[in-house]
């Protein structure tokens, strides 16, 4: 009787997982009866990523092509969007708790605020690349500066700019796992807190999977604007060819 009370007891531990978690090891029976507790998480990391990436880029789009216009202000904007990326991002989602509270609004100005840099210089890099054979030859055919910018420098400038939004993206998926510091949710409440139920960062299987987690939605973002930049910049591919 003894004996079977033994072997149903193990068989119930190695079902649950229980022994693997205790010895903080790699358990994919845990990560199998807790896969669906990550997928708010992963949810509100994406929405994190993407709208802090297309505010950004709609801010260092604008300063860019100010910045194109006027020369001077270059190197000012570089200065202050250079500062605000030296912050280290543990402090800046601190720092900001006081003025804009717990939450979203707190994560996404701290975000925001580190993808500026990146855009800002791969947008004016690419637009000064422009040709300028290019530029007089629309210019001479009577195109405004604003035709000018939308029908030949940006369709030029695409390849950089693109690969500015690439670099923007995997590195804001990354800082979004400190989001959690200001109340901003994301995989990283998961990774850092004791929400995953059993003693957050010191069990192994945990971080695996969210950290994961973010680095497939990092790859995941990558190859959709790698795939917008060749479709937009096809006539790169027939130049090389």
């Amino acid at each position: 009787m003894s004996l079977e009370l033994l072997v149903g007891q193990i068989q119930i531990r190695e079902r649950t997982g229980q022994g693997c978690v205790a010895e903080n090891g790699f358990c994919p029976d845990w990560i199998a009866d807790n896969l669906d507790k990550y997928w708010s998480p992963l949810l509100e990391h994406v929405w994190l990523s993407v709208v802090s990436v297309a505010i950004g880029f709609l801010i260092a789009f604008a300063l860019a092509v100010v910045a194109h216009r006027r020369r001077w202000l270059t190197g000012p904007i570089l200065g202050v969007t250079g500062a605000l990326y030296t912050v280290p991002s543990v402090a800046a989602f601190l720092l900001l708790l006081p003025i804009t509270g717990r939450g979203n609004g707190t994560a996404i100005v701290a975000l925001v605020a580190y993808t500026l840099l990146i855009l800002f210089r791969n947008i004016t890099t690419g637009l000064r690349n422009v040709p300028a054979e290019a530029v007089d030859a629309a210019r001479g055919m009577g195109l405004t500066d604003r035709q000018v910018l939308r029908r030949v420098e940006l369709p030029l400038a695409a390849p950089e700019v693109l690969a500015g939004l690439r670099i923007a993206f995997t590195t804001t998926v990354g800082l979004a796992t400190l989001a959690f510091f200001a109340g901003g949710g994301g995989l990283g409440e998961l990774i850092y807190s004791e929400k995953a139920g059993t003693g957050g960062i010191r069990f192994q299987s945990n971080v695996v999977v969210a950290g994961g987690l973010a680095i497939l939605l990092a790859a995941v973002g990558d190859l959709i604007v790698l795939g917008v930049q060749r479709h937009v910049a096809r006539w790169q591919r027939v130049a090389q060819a």
